[in-house]
């Protein structure tokens, strides 16, 4: 299915580029062929470079809109605007990047032409797309075999609604209900919410719709269960003021219960609202992506700061005895082992006191992190301040043991005091910075960490990685909760 899913995402953008390459240079060939001397286009180099830009732009910012995923429950007219919004946005790009090359021969006649081109082609490929797939749903293909979770009133009520938006390709198998029996409006009741695991498994079920807001302990059992079974969930929620308990899409919690669960978003079936956890993971494409970024990220700053490297290496070394490099085991990916550098801030053997130290630490939870730590150079102290300790992780990067942004990278003895749903925060390579460098480095309880490190997880884009390196500078530079 995954292979699929990448195929398709690839067809989607070579089409994309086929129309953008179309519509940018329809119009140049009709503006200037009667202008042509001797077979030459004018500016053809500078119009190659713009059509380059502009197509790598307006493929990004498509992606962006997610249109490369034919929601089902996205209409035409929505489909349509996300398009004007992208082509809006590369426009004005490429009008600042025309206008600061002063390229003459880029008329209003043609860029007009261009942007009208762009939003007619893409906009009209996505409705034959989307006009396809509702006939393919209709003869029966692409449907998805859903489950209600309450018989009551509101799961009638979501049972109509399914049944009166048949494009959304949703086949009720039946319901779960722990106090009513036999069947509601043609559809059976198929046991007690107890036998959701096995009902899921029976029947095949895809998708789970809880009709139950007001028991809230029973929906947070239902969101662990489905989230360990990877399927998505659509709740109802029982007011708005149960969004404001689910809305950091993180972490709702009622009694001894906590629930996790990714991308959260309010959605509508007809006039029912809708709190969908939505079990995504990062694609594949997009992994490739973000290690391309880390590699020439890295590269291009190890360059830039060999020079700091050598300096900080003789600092160390005319401060105390000892290695330049600190080196210890850290968990990766899938709690995976390797070796983590940094520079050394403390005196040599400093890891030999820290079980006399833990008592000291000033964070909750399995982080060992002390204000004052007595262990800590002269040199270490400034280092620490200015987060310059970290920058042989750059090493790491192009290792592929981390990442440039990602969650803080942990010990395997911090690892065996997690508990079962902290383990999340290994589903990604760690990063040198993160959300929790940015709001608050070493003044954040581990609670917290965890809490910032699966927000960026379920969340995760290019734009938010380059908004947390952009973030990080400044954070830095302020020293809070450096050390």
């Amino acid at each position: 299915m995954f292979k699929a899913i990448k195929y398709r995402l690839i067809l989607y953008v070579i089409i994309d580029i086929l129309l953008i390459t179309i519509s940018f240079w329809l119009p140049y060939f009709l503006k200037f062929n009667k202008e042509i001397r001797g077979g030459v286009y004018p500016e053809v180099k500078n119009y190659i470079l713009i059509s380059l830009i502009w197509c790598m732009s307006l493929v990004l910012l498509v992606k962006n809109y997610n249109l490369y995923v034919t929601e089902r429950n996205l209409n035409i007219p929505r489909e349509t605007f996300k398009v004007i919004k992208a082509v809006f946005f590369s426009t004005l790009l490429i009008g600042l990047l025309i206008f600061l090359l002063k390229m003459e021969f880029f008329s209003r006649i043609l860029l007009i032409s261009t942007v009208f081109l762009l939003v007619t082609s893409l906009s009209i490929c996505r409705i034959i797309k989307r006009l396809f797939l509702r006939y393919r749903i209709k003869q029966g293909f692409y449907n998805f075999n859903v489950l209600i979770i309450g018989a009551g009133r509101i799961g009638i009520k979501l049972a109509e609604e399914i049944k009166n938006n048949p494009y959304l390709g949703l086949r009720i198998i039946g319901f779960l209900d722990d106090y009513k029996k036999g069947s509601i409006q043609n559809y059976e009741i198929l046991g007690e919410i107890a036998e959701l695991p096995v009902i899921i498994e029976k029947y095949f079920i895809d998708k789970i719709f809880i009709s139950i807001p007001s028991e809230r302990k029973k929906i947070c059992e239902v969101l662990n269960l489905c989230h360990n079974l990877k399927k998505s969930v659509w709740v109802v929620p029982e007011c708005f003021q149960v969004v404001g308990v689910f809305s950091d899409g993180i972490k709702g919690k009622f009694g001894n219960t906590i629930i996790f669960y990714p991308r959260l978003r309010l959605d509508f079936l007809g006039d029912v609202p809708l709190l969908c956890y939505l079990d995504e993971k990062i694609h594949g494409a997009e992994c490739w992506v973000k290690r391309l970024v880390d590699i020439v990220g890295a590269t291009i700053i190890l360059i830039f700061t060999f020079p700091l490297f050598i300096l900080i290496a003789v600092l160390i070394k005319l401060d105390s005895p000892g290695p330049v490099f600190y080196r210890s085991i850290r968990c990766g990916k899938k709690a995976k082992p390797f070796i983590f550098y940094k520079f050394r801030s403390m005196f040599k053997d400093a890891e030999k006191h820290k079980d006399h130290l833990r008592h000291f630490s000033e964070v909750k939870g399995p982080v060992f992190k002390i204000k004052n730590d007595p262990r800590v150079t002269g040199i270490g102290k400034i280092l620490r301040r200015y987060s310059l300790d970290e920058l042989p992780q750059l090493i790491n990067v192009l290792k592929g043991d981390m990442s440039l942004v990602g969650p803080r990278p942990p010990t395997p003895d911090e690892v065996s005091q997690y508990e079962s749903w902290q383990l999340r925060r290994l589903d990604v390579r760690p990063g040198i910075t993160g959300l929790w460098q940015v709001r608050g480095r070493s003044d954040l309880s581990f609670y917290k960490w965890v809490k910032l490190d699966l927000w960026y997880i379920d969340n995760w884009s290019l734009l938010l990685d380059f908004k947390i390196l952009l973030w990080t500078v400044p954070a830095v530079l302020k020293k809070q909760g450096a050390y």
